[in-house]
């Protein structure tokens, strides 16, 4: 019962808002010296972890680049180049940004977009100068509602798009846990052709409440 120490750890971390990284690295530590781990397999289990995760890293040569780029206009850029497409507003942008996103998650393209290098630096400032061209200036509660409605756009089309790639890590775990547990063969096509019509449900659905989004803005504003 001692490791479950780890798990109180992690509760009371959150609960006084303290780094995540730290606290679940500490929880890891106590709850490994207590289960009777030897610091040297601490170490191996840590180095292990981040040598099979690399990828998470991947930020660190991003995040400079992105930098950058906001540092020398990129936002402004972004901004101005909406305020001359007339056609597009801001619910019709984010409705063909939800086509995109969920369409290149469903190739495994999971990488192309995203709020660090796609939604923060073009999308999110495009959909705010197409909502000022169109309503004028923006309350501080529509300038939000129009950043919640762009970043829903990117974990929308991320979330139901990328379950219909055959090697996404959700649907290997799904086939793996029924055949170790239940010891049934599900077919990962099989898998991904049923995520389809979910996906097409999740693309009409949020793409009519983004498309709904400029008459709401335009009601807010008017009053």
């Amino acid at each position: 019962m001692l490791v479950l120490l780890g798990v109180a750890l992690v509760v009371v971390g959150f609960a006084l808002r303290l780094n995540p990284l730290l606290v679940v690295t500490a929880s890891g530590i106590v709850t490994a010296v207590l289960g009777g781990v030897t610091p040297s397999q601490i170490l191996d289990a840590f180095g292990n972890g981040f040598a099979g995760s690399r990828s998470v890293t991947i930020y660190v040569v991003t995040l400079p680049a992105i930098g950058l780029l906001d540092r020398f206009g990129l936002q402004q850029q972004a901004t101005r180049l909406i305020g001359k497409l007339r056609v597009l507003t801001t619910g019709r942008l984010l409705a063909t940004y939800l086509l995109i996103r969920q369409g290149t998650a469903a190739l495994g393209l999971t990488g192309i977009c995203g709020p660090a290098q796609t939604l923060r630096p073009l999308i999110a400032p495009m959909a705010l100068g197409a909502a000022t061209r169109r309503h004028g200036e923006l309350s501080d509660p529509a300038i939000e509602r129009v950043k919640a409605y762009s970043a829903s756009a990117d974990t929308v089309g991320l979330f139901f798009g990328e379950d219909i790639f055959l090697a996404v890590g959700s649907i290997l775990l799904i086939t793996g846990f029924v055949d170790t547990t239940y010891h049934l063969k599900l077919d990962a096509l099989q898998i991904a052709l049923w995520a389809i019509p979910t996906a097409v449900c999740a693309l009409v659905i949020h793409s009519a409440r983004l498309l709904w989004l400029d008459r709401r803005l335009a009601k807010e504003l008017a009053r």
